[in-house]
């Protein structure tokens, strides 16, 4: 049965919103657990700064301290979860500050990953897989709920545990964007008719 979607309070919403915090929850999500000084080298931050921000992500479960290697060393691991963000007619002034923060810095590094990957992608069977599509739909706003929600349970069927990943499976960045095409003038340009 999948996982009920967790809401984020504003807490949780500012907490994440750190670029740094951004930076250190997006490297354990891609490459699994690391430690701080490892976090640290990676994103080229100091140890103390990377093992502040483990702890407050920590704090609002983001991530989480993981069994792994022996002494005193301590693991963290990204908490994999359905988080959903609040809607936007339901957000406060400051949360949607905090959002447009968040997403403005959440959009521009994947995009940046994907174009730096994909330039320099070799030639082995890897390198066509950066996928992506543009097109249209029309919907209503019910009929986009639905459409999103299939989107997550598609996601969610392939989801599985390392331990349970077959041999030469790789981890996979994944972003969805709709949004309404402005009606025309509404905003002083034409509509894409595409």
């Amino acid at each position: 049965m999948p996982e009920e979607p967790e809401a984020l309070d504003p807490a949780a919403l500012k907490a994440l919103a750190h670029p740094r915090r951004q930076r250190v929850l997006h490297h354990l999500s891609l490459h699994g657990p690391a430690t701080s000084a490892t976090l640290a080298r990676s994103l080229g931050l100091n140890t103390g700064a990377t093992s502040y921000h483990l702890r407050e992500l920590a704090r609002y479960g983001f991530v989480e301290e993981t069994e792994r290697g022996g002494g005193r060393e301590r693991w963290w691991r990204a908490v994999p979860r359905d988080r959903r963000f609040p809607p936007r007619s339901r957000q406060s002034p400051d949360t949607r500050h905090v959002m447009d923060e968040l997403n403005r810095h959440a959009y521009a590094a994947d995009l940046e990953l994907f174009e730096r990957l994909r330039r320099t992608a070799g030639d082995d069977a890897w390198a066509d897989a950066y996928p992506y599509s543009r097109g249209t739909i029309r919907l209503t706003l019910p009929e986009l709920h639905a459409f999103f929600e299939e989107y997550i349970a598609l996601l969610n069927r392939y989801k599985r545990p390392a331990e349970e990943t077959p041999p030469g499976a790789r981890t996979l960045l994944t972003r969805f964007l709709a949004f309404p095409v402005p009606e025309p003038g509404a905003d002083g340009r034409e509509a894409d008719p595409s």
